[in-house]
This record gives structure tokens, C-alpha cells and sequence, in this order.
């Protein structure tokens, strides 16, 4: 069995990836398929066939092999793109008021009026060629999709645009013959306005795309370019491609480790927070393991490589999220599902319709009006406002709430969460180092006492450090660092020693303060001693600090019935600490990556509904596999573009405004596509002509106005939505 990964061209929406999909699955010698709509690529499992084989089918189906799979490369939208939407926009307005302003006594246009039915209906066509070149890609896939026998909403939205524009055109001519003087036969409108809502639709999915290739894209970049190799007792700036497994590597105060590896001589902090979520940096010494992009801060190591390529770890973050993309929502699955039952009947129904006319006697004319009626009435332009208005509304109460909102997807599964997950390090605490609390067991001010310490600190690269901020400059002389101890210095003439518990055994200083060590250890400090002439006169806690509005939130989760976890790369004696303050009962320490991302899938799988709330690189698999993921702010731009929502403000208690917003979003969505659909059932019948003997008749005209009805009803039922309280199942 081989294996291949091939770049398509051409495929531009889920109904190509699907059709693709489905039409490779058939052919022979295939066993399976997956298409990445989100980085355009096939994923083929195949035997007894060539590659020249699978080119070959894929340009059967329509589209074009680019060879193999490399890289990510570049975004699927520009400027250009959202320009010609924006103008396209404008040129839609502009049809619907020359169209149907006069009827509701709009001032008109000089000369482009009802007055002039000849360049009125001129200036409509030469409108309407213009969306069909911008269209073209619609008709393609929807011919594309018919020949292939898998007729799709591409595949009805070609025939709705193909008979309304062609009808159009019959009627034109007879505008410029003199035989008709009136316009009621035109329906060029129709034909513009699907084509533009699609092409809406599409360029949103084509933003979301670009954001996922984004992510990935500052993934491989987190690991550096080149690499120091050392060879015979000399250094040799090598590229990260050349070095091999077993080779000796260098690595320098501030740069980067190259590739996973063990250390073999010298010692050194790493921060791996990136990886581990931890966020004190890590001492690294012989025998330490070491990972491909974390940073060296202040120490020389030489390291043996162990994992290169796609072996590192960053390279089985990038394969996780990568694959976590090829997940079809279920959004998409009802799509096509629907899809596959509404469109062929449509289209059958508007054959027979057809039929039965010319069989009852009526006209070829009069037979083809009521075939295209019903083919612009059963337009989907109505389900397609369905939703991506609602999350257009969604998302501006959202920012109000200082919450983003990557995908309209979100809205459908928030309302169904039970279980809400956070990472430790950055989302329930700031990440940032901070005093705890200080034993002062000198005649010193609390403050003088921390600005001594923080004179100290400043010529250190030490990760405490961070926690401290100078009052006052003071001069410190003879200044050392003592490894693995701490670090000596002279302030005011006197002698002060500031480090771990091995600085009084080194000083031969008894501690009498062992409860007061104890207190800080239960709280997960990391601790400093401060020593004074070989006196003892301080004992300084520090730790990460919790966010202020993070236990609330988690109280109101908890009366609620939604779980709360933790879940995190930190050791677990700190994350049950802060467990144990903020009430959560579970909690899953010393997690890799790919380890917090098992955890969720296999919570998934259980059929838990799960939110991931996370800031770290570490948490980008995780926020993928989750059922939503939410990052914080000032996480790193992974995690966010890894992300469905994003915390502008970082409140975590706007996680509680999501899930009402979501509550509402959904009724109101299920509401839209109810009038969407009515308005189907409704009306189809009228347009086959079932109602004729009662007086009661449709044309394509009064068919268009419908359509344009039913939308106009999903618009302002969503604009209502936007203006109402949120209801929620969420208490306060």
C-alpha cells in the first residue's frame, strides 16, 4: 500500500472537496481518500495504480494536480478579492433599485427607468454579464458536479442562475424586436443576486483558511534556520537540514535549541514554555533532554541530537493541527446531506412541471415559465442567509463582550458544552512570576528589603528575577554568581547572599522559620532566602499569580452542571494548588502537547462536549481537537489562530456570555431556516401551477420578488436577534 500527499488546484469551496472525495473513492485501485479543503491537498491511500494514474482521475473529476504536497503556500484571498466583492456589492444595489425601486415609488435613474424599456433592459444584461464572468467558477462546479452524478447547491444554483439569465435573454430580445414593451420577463436581478450571496459565502470560508495556514505557518517557524555543529573542537554554523542524528550540537546564551536532543556538557535555564506551558524556565544539565526551538538563557550547552526533521516535537505539533483540519464539521455533513435530497428533487421537480404543462396543453412558452419559476423560487438564496447572517450578528454582540469568533461553526456547538477545560499557566494565571508573600525577619522596611533583592537580581539571568521590580538603583560590587546556589553581592558595604535553602548550609545558618518555608511550599512558591552578614533576614515567596476574575467564573460553571479541568504541562504539586483555590476538582498534570490533545479526543469520543481554554503554542493541538477552542489575547499567535474564539480583554467570564449569545444564535438560526424552508413548501406548489383554476399564479418575476422576500424576512428576523437581550440556560 502507498501512500501520497498531491497540492489541487481548482478546488475552491466544501462542495469541491466533497465531490473530489467522493468521485476518487470510486475509482479503482484506490482504498482511501481525505481531501484538506483548508490547505487544498488529497491525502490518497492507493496500490496497483501509478502517480500518473491519480493525476489523471483528479483532472477527470475536474481539477488539477500540482504535484506533491511541500508546503503551505500562498493565502487563498487578497485585497483584490474583498474589492471586487465590495464593488460587485454596490453594482447588486444598484440592479435592485433600477429594478424594483418604481414600485415602490423610489426616485428613478434619468433615462434608466421603466420609460425606457430598452436601456433599462440593456443596462440590466450588461450588469448581469458582468456577475456571470465573476460567477464563472459557480457554473463550472455545478456542470462539473451533474456530470460527475453528484449534483450539489453548486449544481442548483447553475441551473436557477443558467434559466433565469437564459429566460432573460428571450425576453430581451423581445424588448429590442417591439414585440414586448414590458419588463416583466426579465429576471436578470435574480441571476446576480445568487451569484453574489455565494461568492459571499465563499470568501468567508477562504478567511477562515487563510487563518489556519497562518498558524501553521508560525509553527515551522519557531525553530531556527541554522544550527552550531561542532566538529573536531571547532564550530561550524551549519542549516537545520544539514544536521544529522547524533551529531554534536552548540548552543549559546539567548539562541535557540535546533533540534531535540540530550545534553551532554554544560548547564544552562531553557524556557519550554512553548511546549510544557510551564512557566519558569527549566535547568538544563548533562543528561537533560532538550526540545527544538525552546530558548537558552544564560548558559552554554553542547548537545547530542536525537531528533531531526519531522521528528522534533514542533513537527508533531504542525502534523496534529494539519490532520485536525481534515475533520468535517457537522455543519457540513447536514450541508451535503441536504444537499443530496434537495437539489436532484428540485431539479425533478421542475422537469415534470415542464412535462405536465405541455401534456395539459399549454404552450412550450408557458410550460418553460413555470419550469423556471420554480427553479428561482427553490433558489437556496434564503438558506444561504440562514446562517452567515446570524454570525455576522453574533459576532459584533460578541465584541461587545470583548470576544472573537473565527467561524459561524461556533455558535451551533457552544450551546451543546458540558465540559469546560483550562491550561494553567497564562490562562488561569498571568504567566507572569510575581511576590507571594515576604518573611522579614529583619529591622528593614518590607520595601527596602525587596530592593535590595532586586538590585541583586538585575545582574542575574535567573527567572526570579522577573519577579522583581528596583525601587532605587543602588550599587552592587563584587557581584557573583554561586551555580546552583545563587548568586553574592555588596550593597552599602555590607555582604548579602541570595538564593536556595543550599546557601545556609553553605553559610552553616540554622532555620528557625521551617512552618513559614512550609506555608510557601503549600502554596506552590518558588522560594529565596536573603541573608545578610551571614544572618538570615528574609524568606521571599514567589509564584505565578491567578486571574482576578478566573474563580467566579468557574463557581458560575460549576452551578451550571458544566465540568471544569485542568489540564497541563506543569508539575503536579503547583496545579493541584491552584486547583484546590479555585475549586476544580480535576485535574491532569505533566501533559506534552500531544498528550493534552489525546486527553480531549478520548473525552470527545465519550461524547463529551468540550471547550479548551488555553495561551501556549503547547495548546495549539488541543484547542484544535476540542469541540470549541478558546485562547486568551495575550497568548502567542499560534494559539489564537489555533482557536475558534478568541478573548480580546482576556475576561474569562466572558466564556458565560458566549454560551448565551450561543443559546439565542441557535433559536434564532433554526427560526431562519424554518421561514427559509416554509417559503419553499409554500411556494413551489403555486409555481407548478397547482393553483391555476383559483386564480392563483406565479411567474419568474412575482418567483424573484418571493425569493427576495424570504431573505428579506431571515435578514430582519437576524437584525432582531441583534437587538434583543440574550436569553441563555446560563444563571448568574
Amino acid at each position: 500500500m502507498k501512500k501520497i500527499v498531491l497540492k489541487i488546484g481548482g478546488m475552491t469551496c466544501s462542495a469541491c472537496s466533497s465531490g473530489l472525495e467522493k468521485y476518487l473513492s470510486k475509482q479503482e485501485g484506490i482504498k482511501s481518500v481525505n481531501v484538506n479543503l483548508i490547505l487544498s491537498t488529497v491525502t490518497i491511500e492507493y496500490e496497483k495504480i501509478k502517480k500518473k494514474d491519480l493525476e489523471s482521475y483528479i483532472k477527470e473529476a475536474g481539477f488539477t494536480s500540482q504535484g506533491e504536497f511541500k508546503g503551505i503556500e500562498a493565502k487563498e484571498t487578497d485585497a483584490d478579492d474583498r474589492t471586487k466583492l465590495i464593488a460587485l456589492g454596490l453594482l447588486l444595489l444598484l440592479m435592485i433599485y433600477t429594478s424594483m425601486g418604481q414600485m415602490i415609488n423610489l426616485p428613478t435613474i434619468p433615462f434608466i427607468n421603466y420609460q425606457y424599456p430598452f436601456i433599462l433592459s440593456t443596462f440590466m444584461l450588461l450588469l448581469t454579464l458582468v456577475f456571470l464572468y465573476y460567477g464563472y467558477d459557480i457554473l463550472k462546479n455545478g456542470i462539473k458536479n451533474l456530470l460527475h452524478k453528484i449534483p450539489n447547491m453548486d449544481t442548483l444554483v447553475m441551473f436557477s442562475i443558467l434559466f433565469s439569465f437564459l429566460y432573460s435573454i428571450y425576453g430581451y430580445i423581445n424588448i429590442t424586436l417591439g414585440i414586448d414593451k414590458h419588463l416583466s420577463n426579465l429576471y436578470f436581478e435574480s441571476t446576480c443576486m445568487v451569484i453574489y450571496f455565494v461568492k459571499l459565502g465563499r470568501m468567508i470560508e477562504n478567511i477562515s483558511k487563510d487563518k489556519t495556514k497562518d498558524a501553521l505557518k508560525k509553527l515551522v517557524t519557531i525553530t531556527p534556520q541554522n544550527a552550531i555543529l561542532k566538529v573536531d573542537n571547532k564550530e561550524k554554523i551549519v542549516s537545520i537540514d544539514e544536521v544529522k542524528k547524533e551529531d554534536l550540537l552548540i548552543c549559546k546564551p539567548g539562541a535557540k535549541i535546533a533540534v531535540d536532543g540530550i545534553v551532554e556538557r554544560g548547564k544552562t535555564y531553557v524556557n519550554e514554555s512553548f511546549i510544557t506551558g510551564e512557566s519558569i524556565p527549566i535547568l538544563k544539565e548533562k543528561g537533560s533532554k532538550v526540545i527544538a526551538g525552546s530558548i537558552n538563557y544564560n548558559g552554554y550547552i553542547e548537545y547530542r541530537a536525537k531528533q531531526i526533521g519531522k521528528e522534533t516535537t514542533i513537527s508533531e505539533i504542525v502534523k496534529i493541527v494539519v490532520e485536525s483540519t481534515n475533520t468535517k464539521s457537522k455543519i457540513q455533513k447536514l450541508a451535503d446531506k441536504i444537499s443530496s435530497y434537495f437539489v436532484p428533487t428540485i431539479l425533478s421537480i421542475a422537469l415534470l412541471t415542464f412535462i405536465i404543462q405541455l401534456s395539459c396543453g399549454q404552450s412550450i412558452e408557458t410550460s418553460l415559465i413555470h419550469m423556471v419559476t420554480v427553479l428561482v423560487i427553490a433558489c437556496p438564496c434564503s438558506l444561504g442567509l440562514a446562517v452567515p447572517l446570524v454570525v455576522v450578528v453574533s459576532n459584533g454582540l460578541c465584541a461587545k463582550k470583548g470576544l472573537f469568533l473565527r467561524n459561524g461553526e461556533v455558535l451551533e456547538k457552544v450551546r451543546k458544552i458540558d465540559t469546560v477545560i483550562f491550561d494553567k499557566t497564562g490562562t488561569l494565571t498571568l504567566g507572569r512570576l510575581s511576590i507571594f508573600q515576604i518573611f522579614n525577619y529583619s529591622q528593614k522596611k518590607e520595601t527596602e528589603l525587596i530592593n535590595i533583592v532586586a538590585n541583586l537580581e538585575k545582574n542575574s539571568s535567573h527567572p526570579i528575577s522577573t519577579a522583581f521590580k528596583i525601587k532605587s538603583k543602588l550599587e552592587v560590587k563584587d557581584f557573583k554568581i554561586l551555580n546552583g546556589i545563587g548568586i553574592y553581592g555588596k550593597v552599602k558595604n555590607k555582604k548579602y547572599y541570595l538564593g536556595n535553602d543550599k546557601i545556609l548550609s553553605r553559610l552553616k545558618i540554622k532555620d528557625h522559620n521551617k512552618k513559614d518555608y512550609e506555608y510557601l511550599i503549600q502554596n506552590g512558591c518558588s522560594i529565596a532566602y536573603l541573608v545578610e552578614d551571614r544572618h538570615l533576614i528574609g524568606l521571599i515567596g514567589v509564584r505565578d499569580k491567578i486571574r482576578m476574575d478566573i474563580k467566579k467564573t468557574i463557581n458560575r460553571l460549576n452551578k451550571n452542571n458544566i465540568e471544569v479541568m485542568m489540564l497541563t504541562g506543569d508539575n503536579e504539586t503547583t496545579a493541584k494548588i491552584i486547583a484546590k483555590e479555585l475549586d476544580i476538582k480535576k485535574v491532569v498534570a505533566n501533559v506534552l502537547p500531544s498528550e493534552k490533545a489525546k486527553q480531549i479526543k478520548k473525552m470527545i469520543v465519550e461524547g463529551k462536549k468540550v471547550i479548551m481554554v488555553g495561551d501556549g503554542i503547547n495548546d495549539a493541538p488541543a484547542l484544535v481537537t476540542a469541540t470549541v477552542g478558546i485562547s486568551v489575547n495575550d497568548g502567542t499567535d499560534i494559539a489564537m489562530d489555533s482557536a475558534d474564539v478568541i478573548l480580546m480583554n482576556n475576561n474569562m467570564k466572558n466564556i458565560l456570555d458566549l454560551i448565551k449569545i450561543s443559546n439565542q444564535a441557535y433559536r434564532v438560526i433554526k427560526q431562519n431556516l424554518f421561514w427559509a424552508f416554509i417559503y419553499n413548501i409554500c411556494m413551489i406548489p403555486i409555481a407548478i401551477g397547482l393553483f391555476n383554476n383559483l386564480g392563483i399564479k406565479m411567474t419568474p418575476m412575482f418567483g424573484s420578488m418571493a425569493m427576495t422576500l424570504s431573505s428579506l424576512t431571515v435578514v430582519l428576523n437576524s437584525l432582531r436577534f441583534g437587538r434583543r437581550k440574550n436569553e441563555s440556560r446560563v444563571k448568574n
